[in-house]
């Protein structure tokens, strides 16, 4: 990723989301980092999301990208395209993170919520997996609308949903 705000992505007023191609894809997982990321990007769930890309799929990973910085500072995206639920509702599965660095500033509220706003217009409904002691993320969730809780994941996650908008 050259130019990470010279990109077409979501724009919120502090950041860019920036869909993930095949270049930034490749250096995440062999661990190289390009210019204009973070020192503490990739994270270790970045390389999971790295895992779930697909090329050209708008439901996949991308960067948040600071716009004052013009640096990558997380990610955040869907775990694929929408399938139906048990109750016929098409839902897809989102998952966000920042740098050490950029928590604490709401940008994590900010960008989920941007991202929320692209689900809501194609009538999904979103879940998200959280540990049950991952405060930050917890309240990030609560902010943006996920009200319900769906149970545990295997993994002990809490699993919460945020119906369609």
């Amino acid at each position: 990723m050259a130019e990470p705000g010279a990109q077409p992505g979501v724009l919120t007023e502090r950041l860019q989301l920036v869909l993930w191609d095949e270049s930034t894809v490749a250096a995440i997982r062999d661990d190289h980092r390009l210019p204009g990321w973070h020192q503490e990007f990739p994270r270790e769930d970045d390389r999971g999301a790295a895992t779930l890309w697909r090329d050209g799929d708008p439901w996949g990973p991308r960067s948040i990208v600071s716009l004052k910085q013009q640096v990558v500072i997380g990610s955040i995206g869907f775990f694929g395209p929408p399938v139906p639920a048990d109750d016929d509702v098409p839902e897809v599965e989102v998952g966000y993170g920042l740098v050490a660095p950029a928590r604490g500033y709401g940008l994590a509220t900010e960008a989920l919520g941007a991202l929320l706003a692209r689900a809501d217009a194609a009538g999904v409904r979103v879940r998200a997996s959280i540990a049950p002691d991952n405060t930050a993320s917890l309240r990030v969730a609560a902010k943006t609308g996920f009200t319900a809780i769906r149970g545990s994941s295997e993994e002990g996650e809490l699993v919460l949903v945020r119906p369609r908008r």
